[in-house]
């Protein structure tokens, strides 16, 4: 199924009128997302299926001095979207003019004006407007009167409460990539461009696709068993470190260092998305290089088993 990404929410295409829409941030587009969604869908199957979200997230933009946080990027969480049926994107840019709208603007002149919404939903924790002046509330009263229908979803919870964004963050910091892909629904993945490095992966017989963090959550330092999806679509299995690299100490930002088994090809320039499936250990100093080449070995061996063992692949 295709899905249409709309940046400009003041000129939508009539076409992408008349859709059912989640509103949220959807970072990461977890199962607590998924039954958003389904739950929003399910109460209008006739219209078009469709997320209100936005692009930077608003917390970085009201607090650009917290450390990188996002589980997905855009592009990551277009294609999560895809694969739970969405057909529409509407990606308002936030920025400061746009915070500044009243809640009753974001519903009248966004929702409803520009956007052409005829059904919206949203979870129970759901705010907008300038300084969070609209809630849940707010929301059903309004769009009943603009004549649209409204969708009020519980948070899907388990045992240890509600799905969030947040206790996936907590779950990756924490070295658990497993548990964080459970409630994912898959594996979780950075995504980002291969960058030149100093090359001394293939010095020692290694050679990585570097690929910076960005905006990405840092996850527990260390080194991972993964799969890597090129841009053809084809995955390899790899071995992956995340971190600065302490037996070199070249004083860089942490960044993500993967090497593919068995491939051979230049990736510079090419977008990677890397999954993470196990963490085998964590960051730590070697005396010397000869000590981090016989490490790495050993890291890819346990890859490689730990793959083999049945993890499914991204």
């Amino acid at each position: 199924m295709t899905i249409c990404l709309h940046t400009n929410w003041r000129d939508i295409p009539a076409e992408a009128h008349g859709c059912a829409a989640a509103l949220g941030n959807f970072d990461g587009v977890h199962l607590g997302h998924a039954h958003l969604l389904r739950s929003v869908f399910a109460a209008r199957p006739d219209l078009p299926p469709a997320v209100v979200t936005f692009e930077p997230h608003p917390r970085e933009l009201f607090r650009p001095q917290d450390p990188p946080f996002r589980l997905t990027l855009s592009a990551e969480r277009l294609e999560a979207l895809r694969a739970v049926g969405v057909r529409h994107v509407f990606q308002i840019g936030f920025d400061k003019a746009f915070s500044e709208l009243t809640a009753e603007q974001f519903v009248e002149d966004v929702l409803h004006g520009a956007l052409h919404l005829r059904h919206v939903g949203c979870g129970p924790d759901f705010a907008f407007g300038h300084r969070r002046g609209g809630n849940v509330a707010f929301l059903a009263e309004r769009t009943h009167e603009l004549g649209m229908g409204f969708t009020a979803v519980q948070a899907l919870a388990d045992a240890g409460g509600p799905f969030s964004s947040s206790r996936i963050r907590r779950l990756l910091q924490d070295g658990y990539p497993e548990e964080a892909a459970e409630e994912l629904g898959r594996k979780w993945c950075i995504r980002g461009t291969v960058q030149h490095g100093d090359k001394r992966g293939r010095l020692l017989g290694f050679p990585t696709a570097n690929i910076p963090l960005g905006r990405h959550l840092e996850p527990a330092r260390g080194v991972y068993a993964v799969t890597v999806r090129l841009p053809d679509g084809q995955t390899h299995r790899g071995v992956a470190n995340i971190g600065r690299r302490p037996t070199i100490n070249d004083g860089q930002e942490s960044r993500l260092e993967a090497h593919l088994f068995d491939f051979e090809g230049d990736l510079y320039g090419q977008e990677l998305s890397v999954a993470l499936h196990s963490l085998l250990r964590e960051e730590k100093r070697f005396a010397g290089l000869d000590a981090l080449k016989n490490q790495i070995e050993q890291d890819a061996a346990q890859a490689r088993k730990v793959l083999d063992a049945g993890a499914p692949r991204s």
